[in-house]
């Protein structure tokens, strides 16, 4: 279920983030509404992840998912630019993130490994 959390945490940060760039400076009211109820929901949720997932791996997807989708929407519906040096960046954070779900599932096993010859 931790999963499911995150996966709404990523979905509500990136319409925290759209209504962030509507709301043209918290000049436009509902979107500047919405942003706040939208980060709120959205770190309420990656709370909840929390519980079972560490800290390090659903920051680092929560940042990393919203970072990739944010870069997309961007680009093709607020007309940003994009460049070689934009996708590069990208992927190295998307490299990043499953480094860091190997590492720490391998290091979870070497703890399991530890715990079970204690026993």
């Amino acid at each position: 279920m931790s999963w499911v959390y995150l996966c709404l945490a990523i979905f509500l940060e990136v319409a925290g983030t759209i209504s962030m760039k509507l709301s043209e400076g918290f000049t436009k009211l509902t979107p500047s509404i919405l942003l706040a109820f939208f980060y709120i929901g959205s770190l309420s949720f990656l709370t909840l992840a929390l519980k079972t997932i560490e800290v390090s791996v659903a920051y680092a997807i929560w940042s990393g998912i919203g970072i990739l989708i944010i870069t997309f929407i961007g680009v093709f519906f607020f007309n940003e630019s994009f460049s070689l040096l934009k996708v590069v960046s990208i992927l190295l954070i998307i490299i990043g993130v499953i480094t860091l779900n190997f590492t720490v599932s391998h290091d979870s096993s070497k703890d399991r490994q530890i715990t079970e010859k204690q026993k």
